[in-house]
């Protein structure tokens, strides 16, 4: 008999490098990034419903569940794509911090896809998913896929990389919100004068050297918003200072990741940054 209620996590992500190459003639960015996965995740549960449509939840007031949410566009895009497939309720448990460079509506939308397709037996693949994924947005074969991969074009060309080299990650949220339309608005890729070594960041990875891995660190979307939000170069200095081997944003912002080298130091640091009372969220996790 098959399952009427199931559960999927959905994993955040940072990036490990962030390079836009140039802006396209249909407005869209080409982008060189390596996307990495951590161990903050949403809860989504999947329930079979007599009712024939789509029904989701939420557990926070300000994250609406009607068609805007993408949970509720990627379940109307299985729909559409196998119409055999019945009614449905989506449950969200929202733990990813929102508006924070961490995909955390994309992710929630790859899990839809997981979710319904093991739910409804559909015998989707990960390819087929990939491309109803990306017709919601360029990051979601991404976060359908997870683990480490090299991100290209306007997100969509991925390459399976091998797993970045174990470490500890502390991640802060300071209490302001990105909009990613701004900061791509807002940069100027022709004028920037450098770029990270992507491919020097791959070859790190896959010798498994976390010390030349954390050394490119670098995110040119940073020139936007650090410069609009001081905050997030403040938490940067903190995680350094307190041993970070380096720190981060991630994305379009305004979270700040650093990479630690030992349990004691990212411990220390976690309590530092929370007597600054500069982030509204901190975690620690590891790569996933």
């Amino acid at each position: 008999m098959k399952n009427s209620t199931i559960s999927k996590r959905a994993y955040a992500k940072v990036n490990l490098a962030l390079d836009v190459v140039r802006r396209r003639a249909d407005g869209y960015h080409e982008v060189r990034m390596i996307m990495q996965t951590v161990g903050i995740y949403d809860v989504l549960t999947f329930t079979r419903r007599e009712e024939p449509g789509i029904e989701v939840r939420t557990d926070k007031k300000e994250l609406p569940g009607d068609e805007s949410n993408l949970i509720y566009k990627a379940a109307k895009l299985v729909m559409e794509a196998y119409p055999g497939c019945g009614g449905i309720k989506i449950e969200l448990q929202k733990n990813i911090p929102m508006a924070a460079g961490m995909a955390g509506g994309s992710t929630d939308a790859a899990a839809v896809f997981h979710g319904m397709n093991e739910l409804f037996c559909l015998g989707m693949t990960v390819e087929e998913m990939c491309l109803l994924g990306v017709r919601i947005g360029a990051d979601v074969p991404y976060c359908i896929r997870g683990k480490t991969a090299l991100s290209e074009g306007i997100g969509e060309i991925l390459t399976e990389l091998k797993d970045a080299p174990p470490c500890f990650v502390l991640i802060a949220k300071p209490d302001i919100d990105v909009s990613t339309k701004y900061v791509y608005e807002n940069l100027h890729a022709d004028e920037l004068d450098w770029h990270p070594d992507i491919d020097g960041m791959r070859a790190a990875i896959e010798k498994g050297d976390l010390y030349g891995m954390a050394e490119l660190m670098e995110n040119v979307l940073e020139t936007v918003t650090v410069k609009k939000y001081p905050v997030i170069e403040e938490i940067k200095g903190v995680m350094k200072r307190e041993g970070a081997l380096n720190a981060l944003m991630s994305g379009s912002g305004p979270t700040v990741f650093g990479v630690f080298d030992e349990e004691g130091k990212v411990k220390e640091a976690f309590y530092k940054l929370k007597e600054t009372n500069l982030a509204k969220q901190i975690f620690i996790s590891e790569w996933v």
